[in-house]
């Protein structure tokens, strides 16, 4: 019988200790506050504080799109950065967790892109330039036939010049 109960008070400080683990674990969550820039107020919700930055911006980002927010920012995690809303604090780092931040404010970035190379305004004028030439010598051969081109509601019109 002794061996029984001390059984007992063994399994009942065993299930103490667990539950007071899973206590932790609910003391380490937290409810972060993220600002999109341009859009209408911020996206609230619960981390627990040893998730990484680059799942926060995940579910910021997956968050803002099912609430079907303006403007589309995208899925892409590694074109966000995700800053503490602390004035002098840089951005956070994607692979360190979000708990190691004493703050709960932040702000979601999208990186700024290099600009990419696009055809040059001369290039443009020079793919448009036979088009150009070929109106100029249909509106050559009408005004020597003695018609002239009227321009009315985006279309040509033949009027007989006086």
């Amino acid at each position: 019988m002794e061996k029984m109960k001390r059984n007992v008070s063994e399994k009942m400080m065993l299930q103490k200790q667990m539950k007071n683990k899973k206590g932790d674990d609910k003391k380490n969550r937290f409810l972060v506050s993220i600002n999109f820039v341009g859009s209408a107020g911020p996206i609230r919700f619960v981390v627990n504080g040893d998730d990484l930055v680059a799942g926060v911006i995940d579910t910021a980002l997956k968050t803002y799109a099912r609430g079907g927010r303006l403007p589309v920012l995208g899925f892409d995690v590694n074109k966000f950065l995700l800053y503490c809303a602390n004035p002098a604090s840089d951005a956070l780092n994607p692979g360190e967790p979000i708990g190691s931040q004493k703050g709960r404010n932040f702000m979601l970035f999208k990186k700024q892109s290099p600009p990419q190379k696009t055809e040059t305004s001369s290039e443009i004028i020079i793919a448009k330039k036979p088009m150009f030439s070929f109106m100029t010598s249909a509106i050559s051969t009408h005004l020597r036939n003695g018609w002239c081109l009227k321009v009315s509601a985006a279309k040509y019109q033949k009027k007989a010049c006086l």
